[in-house]
């Protein structure tokens, strides 16, 4: 039997956590996977040691603080040159491994370029999904990474469109799941960023104690599966070994389950349509004590954050973006001891109900509107 090529990837956000998974499983199949490109935001000699590693032809740094040029490799700069990564033809699939919206028109670039893509930007979906998602051109050409819309990617793929009655993405809860409405008034910093299952960085965890995080991901998964507002819930779902469920019309569900561990759902990805012998390659079946399935409705009143994201996905138009921003500023806000936990949501809500401006024409409008969101709420934390 001939031996099947090996799937050329770029990796943009390659020394982030998710890259780093993606990463990791490329390692352990070298044999199925060359990384022939890898971009980081600012970290140069994170980028440059991993390009060793595996022995990459060409490295992009899209922050530089300073040139950028690291000796037997093709060196890029910049955000624009992401879009030469993303659309070069010694590339087979683009991984989005990175946050914000810098990638989204690499995203764009990649899908235009017919590369396969597999995406672990949020923003990229949530504020552009309007000029993202009709340039996919075929059925699995965008794979989600992030566990919960793997998940639920993985029980849909089969099911014609029309059969799928609801998805459901699940939760930890958080650090606070089991709180009382005065024991979050108190809540700091400290407590916030001390997640029970993930590993992520202080943005996403602090969302994730607000639960804001699973909300932005109803949006994102309204618009990777085409569903409205009332086909995507979530649940708090504590011992997080199903990441996702899906409802058809014949009151049937499947679900997935499996430890959390962000190489499961970047091997799928990658690999797709195949599935990669991981415990063969040191990633072994851990069973649990117990199989626990219990889920819980997410408290609006404890975490109004989550129903402030759904709506605003639910709106469309302008209300993505700013939420993005919005919640950016006030997260940042909270983390720096300037606003209480609660105020995070207070913040976000006054923002998208003070806008009063157009909808989003075009891309550039809708990635302008995030720094909008941004810029409006923090005035109102300024007066909190």
């Amino acid at each position: 039997m001939a031996r099947k090529a090996r799937i050329r990837l770029a990796v943009i956000g390659a020394t982030g956590s998710v890259g780093s998974s993606v990463l990791d499983v490329c390692s352990r199949f070298p044999e199925r996977f060359e990384v022939v490109s890898l971009s980081a935001g600012s970290n140069a000699a994170g980028l440059a040691a991993l390009g060793r590693r595996f022995k990459s032809r060409k490295l992009c740094l899209a922050v530089p603080k300073e040139p950028f040029s690291v000796k037997g490799f093709e060196c890029l700069s910049g955000v624009e040159s992401l879009s030469l990564l993303a659309e070069d033809p010694d590339i087979d699939q683009v991984v989005f491994a990175s946050s914000g919206t810098s990638a989204i028109k690499a995203l764009q670039a990649a899908l235009r370029a017919d590369k396969n893509v597999s995406l672990a930007n949020k923003e990229s979906v949530v504020v552009a999904g309007p000029w993202v998602m009709p340039l996919v051109k075929r059925k699995d050409q965008l794979r989600p990474i992030d566990s919960e819309h793997s998940a639920v990617w993985q029980c849909l793929r089969d099911a014609p469109h029309g059969e799928v009655a609801k998805i459901w993405l699940t939760a930890s809860g958080g650090p606070f799941r089991d709180f009382t409405a005065a024991q979050l008034k108190a809540v700091t910093p400290a407590q916030a960023l001390n997640h029970p299952v993930w590993k992520m960085g202080p943005k996403v965890t602090i969302d994730s104690a607000t639960l804001m995080n699973k909300g932005i991901e109803c949006i994102e998964a309204m618009q990777l599966f085409g569903l409205p507002y009332e086909k995507v819930g979530a649940l708090i779902h504590p011992r997080s070994q199903v990441h996702g469920m899906a409802l058809f019309c014949d009151g049937t569900m499947k679900m997935l389950l499996s430890q959390a561990d962000m190489r499961l759902p970047s091997a799928a990805a990658i690999a797709w349509p195949e599935r990669l012998e991981l415990m063969d390659a040191g990633l072994d079946f851990v069973w649990p004590e117990k199989w626990d399935l219990e889920f819980r409705e997410i408290d609006r009143g404890l975490f109004p954050c989550f129903e402030i994201a759904r709506e605003a996905g639910r709106r469309g138009g302008a209300y993505p973006s700013l939420l993005i921003g919005a919640d950016e500023a006030a997260v940042n806000a909270f983390l720096n001891g300037r606003i209480p936990f609660l105020s995070i949501s207070a913040a976000v809500e006054e923002t998208l109900s003070k806008w009063q401006g157009t909808q989003p024409a075009e891309l550039d409008d809708a990635i302008a509107l995030v720094d909008e969101g941004r810029r409006l709420a923090e005035e109102i934390v300024a007066k909190l």
